[in-house]
């Protein structure tokens, strides 16, 4: 067997020698004066190091609150005066819009109720006109009747005395 190999098997052995001695039920291990079987071994390493886990973050929870607790001691408020004044600076613009838009609203329904009082007002001049022209066509139709009714009568008129200065036996001579 080459030397490795038996290096190998003779760090086995120990291994195995090892567990035999201390891993048996009846091995008692002691430590300071104490005796510990593997077992009771175990429970208190587990407990050793469930404690030390627990006290390590405990100590990271208390650093990083210190941490924070500095953080919020050294906060500054940023200055916010800049946005202040813009957005005092909006304001006062959109309250001289609003102002305009109603200066504006009221200009228009002033306009909107001159033109309704002037569409009225042309409307009754119109209706005045159109009755007026209808009351003068009657009018006229009923002179232009008259004035044919007198043309008639004086034409019958004239016809008769035409008539009349024909049979005259003395108008011929």
């Amino acid at each position: 067997m080459p030397e490795e190999i038996k290096d190998v098997n003779k760090k086995i052995d120990e291994a195995e020698a090892a567990v035999k001695k201390y891993a048996s039920k009846d091995t008692v291990i002691s430590i300071g004066g104490y005796e510990f079987t593997p077992a009771k071994l175990m429970v208190a390493f587990t407990l050793v190091s469930s404690i030390l886990g627990g006290l390590y973050g405990t100590f990271e929870v208390y650093k990083d609150y210190q941490n924070m607790k500095k953080k919020i001691a050294d906060y500054v408020t940023p200055d916010l005066t800049e946005v202040h004044e813009k957005l005092a600076v909006i304001q006062k613009q959109t309250e001289l819009t609003k102002s305009s838009v109603q200066e504006a609203t009221g200009y228009a329904n002033e306009i909107k109720n001159d033109l309704k009082r002037d569409i009225r007002r042309v409307e009754s001049v119109v209706d005045s006109i159109e009755r007026n022209s209808k009351e003068t066509a009657r009018e006229t139709a009923k002179d232009v009747r008259d004035v044919r009714n007198e043309l008639k009568q004086l034409s019958k008129e004239v016809d008769v005395k035409i008539q009349k200065a024909i049979d005259n036996p003395l108008a011929g001579k």
